[in-house]
């Protein structure tokens, strides 16, 4: 491929994983969501801290384990400090965890909506006939590549999975079925335009 222009996209996830809880004022399983604090517990020279979520429903509190009888020496001052200003950066890094909610609760609501940043990296709009899209996912999303995709350049997934079929498509270095599974940070996505009548259009939806 020629005239490549290399788009970055910066994918963020809009909303946090939900574990599914049996709540016992509900008296069934509901959603439960981030409050965005953290409760600290000190007993002694033992630390204990949770993230605290509430029941989309009544509120009720279910806590998330973050730290389990540590000793204060052996945590970083900067981490205790975040806990217990309620950061909001350390709690969303935790709220967006599926992997470690799942190995604690089982299951686990997760939405696929995304936010995405998109930054020329290189090349020029007016004499693109290929784009190579490099993705940066903030946290794990369970949003598939080929609905991403079809969203962010406005085309069809039938589309995208005949670009594939025809390797107009390629991604690096997932390869095949890659379009049918989440995005992942570090993929590389090249797709050949040239014979394109929609080329432009496409161009300027990838944030070109």
């Amino acid at each position: 491929m020629s005239s490549i222009l290399r788009i970055r996209w910066a994918i963020a996830p809009k909303t946090a994983p939900r574990p599914l809880i049996n709540c016992n004022r509900c008296g069934g399983v509901k959603a439960y969501r981030c409050s965005g604090k953290f409760r600290v517990n000190a007993n002694g020279k033992r630390i204990d801290a949770w993230l605290i979520y509430r029941c989309v429903d009544c509120d009720n509190s279910w806590n998330f384990g973050i730290l389990e009888r540590c000793n204060r020496r052996d945590i970083e001052p900067a981490l205790l400090q975040a806990l217990e200003s309620n950061d909001p950066a350390l709690a969303r890094r935790h709220a967006f965890d599926a992997v470690a909610l799942r190995s604690r609760i089982g299951r686990v609501e997760e939405f696929p909506e995304a936010a995405v940043h998109k930054e020329v990296l290189g090349g020029r709009p007016q004499n693109t006939a290929a784009l190579e899209l490099q993705l940066g996912l903030e946290m794990q999303t369970a949003l598939r590549l080929d609905r991403l995709l079809a969203s962010e350049l406005g085309i069809s997934r039938s589309r995208l999975q005949a670009w594939e079929e025809r390797r107009l498509l390629v991604i690096d270095p997932d390869g095949a079925r890659a379009l049918r599974k989440p995005a992942r940070t570090g993929s590389v996505i090249r797709i050949d335009l040239a014979g394109e009548p929609d080329r432009e259009a496409i161009i300027s939806a990838a944030g070109g």
